[in-house]
């Protein structure tokens, strides 16, 4: 097997032992997409945007400036977005428990 076959099969043990929290958090680092469309996470959960953002937090002038292109979202706020679009159920059940 080539190096490459080999570091690509040591790549798919570390991503699965990440997905299962088996690695050490201190030897990796994990990114949220550099570009994230709120507008479309919003209609494909069938929201207003006075209801996307009561239901996951976000002041409704933040969110029509990020829908608007007026503002990038962080880091940070790319991350929950992302979580939003695989698991808004999740994360509405999180903030009605807090």
């Amino acid at each position: 097997m080539t190096s490459f076959g080999k570091g690509l099969i040591e790549a798919a043990h570390q991503a699965v032992a990440i997905a299962g929290g088996d690695a050490d958090s201190e030897t990796y680092r994990l990114h949220a997409p550099s570009q994230i469309d709120i507008k479309a996470i919003r209609k494909a959960l069938d929201l207003t945007q006075t209801q996307f953002a009561s239901r996951f937090g976000f002041p409704i002038g933040t969110l029509r400036d990020l829908e608007q292109g007026r503002a990038q979202p962080d880091s940070s706020t790319r991350a929950y977005l992302l979580v939003i679009s695989r698991e808004p159920a999740l994360v509405q059940r999180v903030l009605e428990s807090a």
